[in-house]
């Protein structure tokens, strides 16, 4: 069986799903798009490599869709708590 239509293991559907080796600063974080497109009713659809977030001390921190999603559905699930501890659904 031939190789030649087998995958790379980095390979990914979306350009922006990549982590880049390199580092990048939150400005490029900030400007990078995982996909940018229009959908079948014709509205573009954007969705942000990185996520910012502001940590619990104030700090900012970019977070890839991908690799920080774990951590991004934290952020969301806190965010969506009151200071009780009980969930609220807006």
């Amino acid at each position: 069986m031939s190789n030649q239509n087998k995958p790379e293991p980095t390979d990914v559907l979306n350009p922006g799903d990549k982590v880049p080796n390199q580092g990048l600063t939150d400005e490029e974080k900030s400007e990078r798009m995982a996909v940018e497109q229009p959908d079948l009713t014709g509205d573009r659809i954007e969705v942000p490599t990185y996520f910012e977030v502001e940590e619990p001390n104030g700090e900012t921190k970019q977070l890839h869709h991908v690799r920080d999603a774990e951590e991004i559905s934290e952020t969301i699930r806190q965010a969506r708590t009151d200071e009780e501890g009980n969930r609220t659904w807006r």
